[in-house]
């Protein structure tokens, strides 16, 4: 989950017309403020209303072979959803389809190490540092035919889109990020937090040790379900909506990848030096330039800072909504319509920017 190591050492003051456009809205409702003169607004849907995707598809794409699903017109404005951990392409079930309705081109991959996506060579290393990630959705986007797409996310998924938005910001037509900037920052990512912070990431450091592997490994459901209610306490999921995202954990890579994914943030195992031009560019936290929504849950469990932490990381077009109503770590799930409209709205922001 998101790693707020320079977030809570930093602080950014929202300017008076950031704290005028900030809207807040309720749980799977349109927000009131609109990005935009469009005026478009996304359909409604309860939550847990879809369970399934109609279209799920395969490509390959650098050293993945990436599973994902597709919904919407193929000549429709492009828009990539990346899941987090421990969760997977489900938590856009509900929100794929109102966007597709809206005219989008919707992709929603399984990151490397979930569902069916898979490394095409036994020999690439099992490696989840943040540039490896968001470089596999540069290399799905080559391997698609997408120039530009709007690109959105939450947990792993937001640090991934933040990622791709400040390395390949010609690639960004607009952001949506849940928990804001979530980048990590290999000049910090070493100091320690006070002592509440670095209870809140307890799995972090539990899966540092091997026992946290076996542990992990033998119980890996058990344990991503533990996280579900931690993140989002008054999310009342039931077993199948479970189950459904539970699946891509049997990926044979899952757990290496999530154990190199936590390990390499408090500096417990080395990335590759490939990526080593690029991490570098993302030393000291540069800014966003692209348009960007930032969202956050009211009732949010998870290490997140708060949204004047970052608001000044975002140097584009730029808005900020919290949901209210118990919406927690998972948003997109858990308030499907908020998230579509932001998308929607990110877009907008795009449009007005010419």
């Amino acid at each position: 989950m998101s790693n707020t190591n320079t977030l809570e050492r930093r602080g950014f003051i929202i300017t008076a017309a950031m704290s005028l456009a900030a809207a807040s809205v309720g749980m799977g409702l349109p927000p009131p403020a609109r990005a935009a003169d469009g005026g478009r607004r996304v359909g409604s849907v309860q939550p847990g209303t879809h369970t399934a995707f109609q279209t799920l598809k395969h490509v390959d794409a650098g050293v993945l072979r990436i599973g994902y699903a597709e919904a919407g017109p193929a000549d429709g404005p492009p828009v990539i959803l990346l899941h987090g951990w421990p969760y997977d392409i489900h938590t856009y079930v509900d929100v794929a389809p109102l966007l597709a309705d809206a005219g989008y081109r919707v992709i929603v991959p399984y990151l490397r190490g979930y569902g069916s996506t898979a490394f095409r060579s036994a020999d690439t290393v099992r490696n989840a540092q943040q540039t490896a990630v968001a470089s596999d959705v540069i290399a799905l986007m080559d391997a698609l035919h997408i120039e530009r797409a709007i690109v959105a996310g939450c947990d792993w998924g937001a640090r991934t889109a933040c990622v791709v938005a400040v390395l390949w910001p010609e690639r960004v037509r607009a952001l949506v990020s849940v928990s804001g900037y979530i980048v990590v920052n290999r000049d910090t990512r070493g100091e320690p937090l006070p002592p509440a912070g670095e209870f809140a990431w307890w799995y972090q450091y539990y899966f540092a040790t091997e026992r946290g592997r076996q542990g992990y490994e033998r119980h890996r459901r058990a344990f991503a379900r533990l996280i579900w209610q931690q993140a989002s306490p008054q999310w009342a999921f039931d077993d199948a909506t479970f189950e459904r995202s539970a699946q891509a954990f049997d990926n044979p890579d899952h757990v290496a990848i999530v154990m190199h994914n936590y390990r390499w943030r408090i500096g417990q195992a080395e990335g590759e030096r490939q990526y080593d031009p690029l991490e570098s560019r993302l030393a000291g936290a540069p800014n966003i330039v692209v348009p960007a929504i930032t969202l956050e849950g009211d009732a949010n469990g998870a290490p997140h800072a708060p949204p004047a932490a970052y608001a000044g990381k975002f140097s584009g077009p730029y808005l900020h909504r919290t949901l209210t109503g118990g919406v927690g770590h998972n948003l997109p799930q858990e308030a499907p319509v908020a998230f579509a409209q932001a998308v929607i709205d990110a877009d907008d922001l795009a449009r007005t920017r010419r």
